[in-house]
């Protein structure tokens, strides 16, 4: 087993992992920037190091400043948690030059499966159902009119490099298709580095379905159930469930099957995701790998029992899964909400919800200071209950009791989000936020949830 892990992550995700490496006898060191100077997994870490100022780029996305830091701290492994690095192919690559173990794939499993476009024509060739699309990289806004005349509109450019709906624009026409393109291109340059896209046809508000996969060296895969995630605004979750209410047993056998065949396709080891869209009719279409472990895996370890960041943490070392797919069953229900800052500024008092069926993930504290740097996520409330019906009741009690004080955040809004009757019923998709979240406004401003 590993002696010593590097964390080049912060906030919520790195007090996670610090805690997990606490309860398997690894010693942590955290990197971080001078805005975090006095963050929670720097008070928590066995060991931690200042790599850079406040922007990311200096720091949390800085590869050789963190390789070095590894290196000196004589680390044996990298874990990058999700966003920043965990799915840089180069950085994974600089790992593996420095004899030091990325936690998560290969650099060339994530080269595969992060250029969307390759990954999509693995699937292809895989017999894996895919979204009716660009056969290669679209190389002008003409060459995108040809190809969205033959699948026909509405379409969805998406950058080959892309994640976390960056690099991603619609076009329900031709009029709307040459702007829409040279904007994705534009913004995935800037985010990624890379402007190279490529196109599907849009699925008008499909069920945005994700299945999550753990995978060892060893030549073992298994699947231990999906998550909901469809509430998403400008294609960000807000809140994931599991299992989806619009799944049958059936189905959820079927494509749990379809992701495990996808994951070996791709050589694929450590913690995953495999995300589908899924119409109204029940059918399914592949549009990407996370070869990362995500935000919302505490919703899986509340519905199997499985800790994913312990196996992910075994997977890497070399070990065999703790498990094989007759060992996983599906037991509760869980919700994951998210919690985000609307403004920067110091929290002046906290108060975290608990009791039975209820998770907090999070890493503020009083007198922390809510930096305008990075991501706006400030934690994630998990709750599970024996039916839909018990979580939906248990997250409201939950938001009820959580009280931050000292920055605007979205609580109230979450709250009044668990009592409309789209929700409730789960009868919801992607096109939720556009079509409700003015109801709910108003229901904020009137202080009611009253349809």
């Amino acid at each position: 087993m590993f002696k010593r892990i590097l964390i080049a992550n912060r906030g919520e995700i790195a007090v996670r992992i610090i805690r997990c490496c606490r309860e398997m006898d690894i010693e942590t060191v955290v990197v971080y920037s001078t805005a975090d100077a006095k963050s929670l997994p720097v008070m928590t870490a066995n060991y931690a190091v200042c790599i850079g100022p406040a922007k990311a780029k200096d720091s949390y996305l800085n590869q050789d400043a963190i390789i070095e830091t590894a290196l000196l701290m004589h680390c044996d492994a990298i874990h990058p948690g999700y966003g920043f690095l965990s799915e840089n192919a180069d950085f994974a690559r600089k790992c593996e030059e420095n004899n030091i173990c990325f936690i998560g794939p290969s650099s060339e499993i994530i080269s595969k499966m992060g250029d969307k476009q390759s990954a999509r024509k693995l699937m292809i060739e895989n017999g894996i159902p895919v979204v009716p699309g660009s056969k290669g990289i679209i190389g002008s806004a003409e060459e995108a009119a040809q190809i969205a005349a033959e699948i026909g509109y509405p379409v969805l450019l998406k950058a080959s490099a892309g994640g976390g709906g960056k690099g991603m624009r619609k076009a329900f026409n031709e009029q709307e298709l040459a702007g829409a393109f040279e904007t994705a291109k534009a913004e995935a340059k800037a985010a990624f580095g890379n402007d190279d896209m490529y196109m599907e046809k849009l699925i008008i508000n499909p069920h945005h379905i994700e299945v999550q996969i753990l995978a060892d060296t060893k030549g073992n895969t298994i699947y231990l159930g999906e998550r909901d995630c469809s509430i998403q605004r400008n294609n960000q979750k807000l809140l994931e469930e599991a299992p989806s209410s619009f799944l049958n047993d059936e189905l959820r056998e079927e494509m749990g099957k379809v992701a495990v065949k996808a994951a070996k396709a791709a050589g694929y080891y450590s913690a995953g995701t495999v995300e589908f869209v899924m119409d109204d009719e029940g059918h399914y279409y592949f549009i990407e790998m996370n070869t990362r472990i995500q935000v919302e895996h505490p919703v899986t370890e509340a519905i199997t029992g499985v800790d994913l960041i312990r196996e992910q943490i075994r997977i890497a070392v070399g070990m065999k899964l703790g498990y094989e797919q007759e060992d996983i069953s599906i037991a509760n229900h869980a919700i994951e909400c998210r919690i985000n800052a609307k403004t920067p500024g110091i929290v002046s008092f906290v108060h975290f919800p608990g009791g039975y069926g209820v998770r907090v993930e999070s890493h503020l504290f009083a007198g922390y200071e809510v930096s305008p740097y990075y991501d706006s996520m400030l934690g994630k409330i998990i709750v599970k209950g024996r039916t839909r019906l018990e979580a939906i009741r248990r997250l409201r009690r939950a938001l009820e009791e959580l009280v931050i004080e000292g920055v605007e955040t979205n609580l109230e809004f979450m709250h009044l989000l668990t009592y409309h009757p789209a929700f409730i019923k789960g009868n919801y998709n992607t096109g939720f936020w556009e079509e409700n979240n003015e109801t709910i406004r108003k229901w904020l401003e009137e202080g009611t949830n009253e349809a």
